[in-house]
């Protein structure tokens, strides 16, 4: 019991410190959280029991230091060559690896669909796997975006 309070405040503490904006640009917050929720998964595919929840808490913490570090680095050239990659990713075909580069630091990233399917309440979605590589550190998470009534994408896992 006294574990799951644990990864419960460690997934508050997170979620509150991405509320101030201040603190942190908007990439590294979102390097954070998507570092966190893809460690939180990874982990959670390891052990058994109370071990597992171990392996969890682990891949959350190590996950969100990772992506913090990346979204810390990224610069603003590095950030819309993302993005638009990521606009690409939504419509490409499923295994279509979409790519970006940016010669002046050598930072680059890759992302490709690799499925779709519905959501619940209809929503088209798509799964992704993004590879980032800055300052020559390579950086690999997993998500899934749904597609929104007025036509955008939300990251939802």
């Amino acid at each position: 019991m006294l574990r799951k309070s644990a990864i419960a405040l460690l997934t508050a503490s997170l979620a509150l410190a991405a509320c101030q904006s201040d603190n942190w640009g908007n990439d590294q917050t979102v390097g954070t959280l998507g570092g966190a929720a893809a460690g939180g998964l990874l982990g959670s595919q390891f052990g058994h029991g109370s071990g597992k929840l171990v392996t969890t808490s682990l891949g959350v913490l190590l996950g969100a230091w990772a992506g913090n570090e990346v979204g810390a680095s990224m610069d603003e050239t590095d950030r819309l060559k993302n993005q638009t990659a990521e606009r690409r990713a939504y419509t490409a075909p499923i295994g279509q690896q979409i790519t970006w580069n940016d010669p002046k630091n050598g930072n680059a990233g890759t992302i490709t669909p690799v499925r779709d399917g519905y959501a619940s309440d209809g929503a088209y979605c798509r799964e992704f796997q993004q590879t980032i590589t800055i300052g020559g550190k390579r950086q690999q998470g997993y998500g899934k975006a749904c597609q929104q009534p007025d036509g955008s994408w939300k990251i939802v896992q």
